[in-house]
């Protein structure tokens, strides 16, 4: 935080006893004051974080002032966008109030921005968030968190070490009907828990796409970063200002496929609803037809089976009913009986059903203002960096299974492979110099 404009506090004993989204009580720490805006630098201005520059501008704690892009058109536009909305607010016809960057590090060095938004392709994710916390920014990092497990814990160890927020991108904590969906499971409301089908794409491939003429304007080889290096390929990134979201994702060097893609998202909720946010499988077998690109299993200490599906969305079986949950979509079953079959009566079964509930969730109608409110307070938000790192690894896990086609035990603890089954190498991805932790 900027000192000139925040002063220190250390953390009560009333913070530290909200455990476990309370950063711990020995951390000092720059809450904002009150009538304070939180000055945002977006980094990676594609179609993800052009929506999210939207609604964080829309909120009234927050700020923009830096825009981040390897290319010149995004970044540009980005702080065209910026101008124009505050000074529509203002009625003056001429802010100049925003700043734009080739080099995400110049905005890093910027000691009057607060947090950053990070909306990269999946391959940056890392190096940005670990210098991010260097530089003392709190950090929202779209999903999936990274690009291996080894990366994920060197995320969690940088925004730990220099007492950042970090807040995942994986929206879905912050919506009613999974949420609710959630908290039927863990409060045993359709019996103990036999298994999970998680319905999302397959996993991604190594990339074998032609070269092309380069976009002028685009500085490739930032693009690339800690990536091998390529030709450029107009797939990978797009020419001008597009309104889609780039296949890059569908490519092992920069993403995850389906599995990590939406995966992030749909395993994140199949761990909430199991309470697993700390934990993980034991056991990872591979697909009996791995060519369909579905069909992986993984196996909880409790015997619960984890597994990957065709379609959409998630499902709990339990003994005695089932809950199905989609974006906008929620049904619930007791027995052979549907008690609800549309997102509209989640409230209703949150009454009947969940009025005594034991187990109680972390709350939030608004991701992005969830983040805001934790930067302000110092608190850990809904989808913590731990909880995406935990959710990135079941993500990575899966998809290690239908890369090596092993069966692997794991133990989650410590985070490695045991007696044998599966290979430490497959637990980091190499970083091209200079784009290297370091």
């Amino acid at each position: 935080m900027n000192p000139s404009r925040r002063h220190f506090i250390k953390q009560g004993a009333s913070m530290a006893a909200a455990f476990p989204f309370i950063l711990p009580s020995h951390i000092w720490s720059a809450p904002v004051q009150p009538n304070d805006r939180i000055r945002m630098g977006f980094i990676g201005m594609g179609k993800q974080n052009q929506g999210l520059l939207g609604h964080f501008m829309r909120l009234k704690d927050a700020e923009a002032v830096a825009v981040c892009d390897v290319d010149t058109n995004r970044r540009k536009h980005a702080r065209q966008r910026v101008e124009k909305h505050y000074e529509a607010q203002q009625n003056t016809g001429s802010f100049k109030g925003c700043e734009d960057y080739n080099d995400y590090q110049d905005l890093l060095a910027r000691s009057d921005i607060d947090a950053v938004c990070i909306a990269t392709p999946d391959h940056w994710h890392a190096l940005m968030s670990v210098h991010a916390a260097r530089a003392k920014k709190d950090i929202y990092c779209e999903k999936p968190l990274c690009q291996s497990i080894r990366e994920a814990r060197r995320m969690v160890s940088a925004v730990r070490t220099h007492q950042r927020v970090f807040q995942t991108g994986s929206m879905q904590r912050s919506s009613e009907e999974f949420r609710v969906a959630c908290e039927l499971v863990r409060n045993g409301i359709i019996g103990p828990i036999t298994r999970v089908e998680v319905a999302v794409g397959g996993p991604a491939k190594p990339c074998d796409l032609p070269e092309e003429a380069m976009e002028p304007g685009l500085d490739w080889d930032r693009w690339l970063g800690p990536a091998p290096q390529r030709p450029y390929n107009a797939t990978l990134s797009p020419r001008g200002m597009h309104n889609h979201f780039p296949a890059w994702r569908n490519y092992r060097e920069y993403g995850g496929g389906g599995v990590t893609d939406w995966g992030a998202h749909h395993f994140d909720i199949a761990q909430w609803g199991l309470g697993m946010d700390q934990e993980g499988p034991r056991r990872i077998e591979p697909s009996k037809d791995p060519q369909t690109g579905h069909g992986v299993r993984l196996v909880y200490q409790n015997g619960v089976e984890m597994i990957h599906s065709e379609g959409n969305g998630v499902t709990f079986h339990g003994k005695e009913g089932k809950v199905q949950v989609n974006r906008g979509q929620f049904a619930f079953w007791l027995g052979d009986k549907q008690i609800a079959s549309d997102r509209k009566q989640c409230r209703e079964v949150e009454q009947n059903y969940l009025a005594n509930a034991k187990v109680r969730l972390y709350r939030s109608s608004d991701h992005k203002q969830d983040f805001l409110d934790c930067v302000r307070h110092r608190t850990r938000p809904i989808a913590d960096v731990e909880i995406g790192a935990r959710t990135v690894t079941i993500c990575h896990l899966v998809n290690l299974a239908y890369y090596h086609g092993q069966t692997m035990q794991w133990n989650a603890h410590r985070e490695q492979f045991i007696k044998g089954k599966g290979d430490p190498s497959w637990l980091d991805v190499a970083h091209r110099a200079p784009y290297r932790f370091g």
